[in-house]
């Protein structure tokens, strides 16, 4: 109903990017540029500086910005009671998450919000913690969900549910036969590891920061970018790795692969990470509501580790 013109360059202002405006808009750059130009003829005046790259509003452009967060705001405010009182959730959701979530735990959950909420179209990108957080911070998805520790504070955190990460080998593996295992005894070990950026990582780097150890001590041999393809390497025997347990059910129940716990237990929380907005769609707030319930039900299985036979 708004404005397209209002609405691509509120998008610029936000975010000072045609780049950044055209992903979050799903257009292509030229016609973003285009959309900002018609309304620059409109009013006769520029409406951003575009020098060295870079882009910033004129002293019009802010006041125009100003009043353009006011009529979006309204709109949504209208849109949101409107919907409120027909009952009506639709619209369109981008959700991110990182890649142990996308893999695990959100199939479920958006098949489950999809039977209740058909009219709402979900789109869904998939990249490490550490990608998932800057797409919220340039509001370019309206929803993630990660795997590590936030530290912006001027993004909303909220628990979602608790998962415990394990040591993960071969079922001929020395570690397997331990009930458990210390981080100094799993340094004598070549290790496979995801790669800079993911959460999976950071967790277990801070663990071992808290052991009074090298966050860089661990006796890499190999980075990957996918807890697939890290159990892949592992199954080979290329060396042991540190998974959710909710990763490796299948590998353990068909003898692949075991799994011994950490000591000190290894938890992590995954947690929903969005903008501090005054306002949002009726429907990302359903899909809250509707995902803290999924989490409380669904607090995730625990793997039953298989007995481990003495040859």
């Amino acid at each position: 109903m708004a404005d397209r013109r209002l609405q691509v360059f509120h998008t610029v202002a936000r975010l000072l990017s045609f780049t950044k405006a055209a992903e979050t808009l799903h257009m292509t750059q030229p016609a973003v540029t285009f959309q900002v130009r018609q309304l620059e003829d409109y009013f006769n005046t520029r409406l951003f500086d575009r020098t060295h790259n870079r882009v910033t509003l004129t002293e019009i452009g802010r006041k125009a910005y100003g009043y353009s967060e006011r009529i979006f705001e309204l709109y949504s405010e209208m849109e949101d009671a409107v919907k409120e009182m027909t009952g009506d959730v639709s619209g369109a959701l981008t959700i991110g998450a990182s890649t142990t979530i996308a893999e695990y735990m959100l199939p479920g959950l958006l098949r489950s919000y999809r039977d209740k909420h058909p009219n709402v179209i979900l789109r869904l990108k998939v990249s490490n913690s550490e990608g998932i957080i800057s797409m919220v911070e340039n509001s370019m998805i309206d929803l993630g969900i990660v795997e590590a520790p936030v530290t912006n504070k001027n993004l909303l955190v909220e628990a979602c549910r608790m998962d415990q990460l394990v040591a993960v080998a071969p079922p001929n593996h020395p570690i397997a036969e331990k009930e458990s295992i210390t981080m100094e005894d799993l340094l004598q070990h070549p290790f496979i590891c995801r790669e800079e950026g993911s959460g999976t990582r950071e967790v277990i780097m801070e663990y071992m920061s808290k052991m009074g150890l090298e966050r860089n001590g661990l006796n890499v041999c190999l980075e990957l970018g996918s807890s697939e393809s890290i159990k892949g390497a592992v199954e080979a025997g290329m060396g042991i790795t540190i998974l959710s347990q909710a990763t490796i059910a299948k590998e353990v129940s068909l003898g692949t692969l075991t799994y011994t716990q950490l000591d000190p237990i290894l938890d992590r929380e995954f947690g929903f990470v969005r903008q501090r907005q005054k306002f949002r769609l009726r429907a990302m707030e359903e899909l809250l509501i509707f995902a803290r319930e999924y989490c409380h039900d669904h607090p995730g299985k625990k793997t039953q580790k298989p007995t481990v036979k003495s040859t």
